[in-house]
């Protein structure tokens, strides 16, 4: 108890303290989590009001415009009506954008690239909200803000710090594998046409007999992969910071409209209970042996926006938005972003931000939300603002209604994330590592060891070798080549 006297206690804004601060309560290990759980909601409340008025994460972005058509029969999994026959178009749009920058950073920078689409179905809008790499840095929701703040500027010195970055990557191992792509060279991909972009997400399917299948959405780009070396990448942020943005609007001004395969991976109830991967932990990957890509549907962007701000800087994107026939799944940081996107939107635009053009559903919309700053559809005129009522003829359709979830457990706690059986952080980066052909290879450790040079302070030591041991459990070769680059002599005995 001394020691525990010597240091201030971890509290919540209102003063209470409290201890589960990494780990979302959830029902069972891999079950959703609990609206109950205010210290999830704290956090991310006040991490999304952080930034007045940019976005706080993918504040730089491109749009375009464009339709999806459905080449392929997927209906036995979904009934979802945007996949209801081949041939059918769905008009769309497609956001992209860096991750942790400002509005007014490079292109180029080595950062994930959001990639957010909209769909106008006649359901409703479905918004797919991923990025261009398959899985992420952390695996629940309340390590986000923490993870972000790292990204951002030192509260200190108000500059980047490669000392916050590397600190919270060796403290946390499971980013280690976003942390290998984004090493990679597709960290700095050429421009947006040239990137593949994910769901990351599991989300569920559940098909016209009311079964439910979970999948994961695969966006493969028809130009073909092209990325940046690291050199090319800091010599473009100079020459031209908004590359990226330049190529994808003259590329379409040109006609030469960019074009992706949207494919998906799906996995039964079943297999979801069994497979000896958690298929809903988003720093992994479903490995395509097993679950193979099928064909679904191809994205075309064939219109840049009119202007940049109604239609770009007013986009907003939420993964709480689905459709019929498509649904969530235990995923603990999608469960988080049901919650923290929407919310995000609401302060940055306002309660209606669904009425701005560019998020309209086009179809038609029946509720009974009424008021808040920016009203601009008439407020309901003189109809009733309260459900049921006598007046209007606004009815509730129950063949939408989605069916019953079975749930792992019926015990809620608060679950540690890394337990035995999900701590597994080292299996796949290695795997990925060892894909690489021998340039890539080099490419990835000079990245890595270019990063990781940045490390100063009196804990420097401290965090490269903690990182280095996450290098070496992943790939000795890996983390040899690291630890030589940054001058570090280790023991080549020790890995025998």
């Amino acid at each position: 108890m001394k020691d525990l006297d010597n240091h201030n206690k971890l509290t919540t804004a209102s003063g209470t303290p409290y201890a589960q601060n990494e780990d979302s309560k959830s029902v069972g290990s891999r079950g959703p989590l609990l609206l109950e759980d205010f210290i999830l909601h704290e956090k991310m409340a006040h991490f999304n009001r952080e930034r007045i008025p940019e976005r706080v994460v993918h504040a730089k972005g491109s749009a375009a415009f464009g339709t999806f058509t459905v080449t392929h029969d997927i209906t036995k999994y979904t009934k979802a009506k945007i996949f209801l026959e081949v041939g059918k178009k769905t008009d769309m749009l497609l956001r992209f954008s860096t991750v942790g920058g400002e509005k007014g950073s490079a292109d180029t920078e080595r950062d994930p690239r959001g990639f957010a689409l909209k769909f106008y179905t006649e359901d409703g809008n479905w918004d797919l909200v991923g990025n261009n790499t398959p899985v992420f840095f952390v695996k629940d929701p309340k390590k986000f803000g923490d993870f972000i703040h790292t990204q951002k500027r030192d509260p200190y010195t108000n500059m980047k710090s490669a000392t916050m970055m590397w600190d919270f990557w060796s403290l946390n191992p499971e980013s280690l594998h976003q942390v290998a792509i984004l090493m990679s060279d597709r960290g700095t991909p050429y421009g947006y046409r040239h990137m593949h972009g994910f769901s990351s997400h599991t989300f569920s399917f559940i098909n016209s007999a009311n079964e439910r299948f979970y999948v994961k959405f695969h966006f493969l780009t028809k130009q073909g992969i092209k990325n940046f070396t690291d050199a090319e990448a800091v010599a473009m942020k100079s020459q031209d910071p908004d590359f990226a943005q330049r190529d994808l609007l003259d590329n379409i001004d040109a006609g030469n409209f960019p074009r992706w395969d949207m494919k998906i991976q799906v996995m039964t109830e079943a297999e979801s209970r069994t497979y000896h991967i958690n298929p809903f932990d988003l720093t992994k990957v479903w490995p395509h042996a097993d679950y193979p890509l099928m064909e679904v549907g191809t994205i075309e962007l064939n219109r840049n926006p009119d202007n940049y701000f109604q239609d770009v800087e007013q986009a907003a994107f939420a993964p709480a938005h689905v459709v019929d026939g498509i649904g969530f799944s235990p995923d603990k940081m999608l469960q988080g972003r049901i919650l923290s996107y929407p919310d995000a939107q609401r302060y940055r635009l306002g309660a209606n931000y669904e009425q701005i053009p560019v998020n309209r559903c086009p179809y038609f919309t029946n509720n009974y939300q009424r008021d808040g700053q920016m009203r601009v559809d008439g407020n309901g005129g003189k109809n009733p603002n309260y459900f049921p009522n006598s007046f209007d003829n606004i009815t509730v359709d129950a063949s939408y209604k989605e069916p019953a979830q079975e749930l792992e457990s019926n015990v809620a706690g608060w679950y540690d994330r890394n337990a035995e059986g999900e701590n597994d952080h080292y299996t796949q980066p290695g795997n990925l590592f060892r894909l690489l052909v021998p340039e890539q290879q080099q490419h990835l450790i000079s990245n890595i060891v270019g990063a990781m040079s940045g490390i100063d302070g009196p804990k420097r030591m401290e965090i490269i070798n903690r990182q280095l041991c996450h290098w070496f459990r992943a790939d000795p070769r890996l983390g040899m080549g690291i630890a030589q680059g940054l001058g570090i002599q280790i023991d080549p005995n020790m890995l025998q």
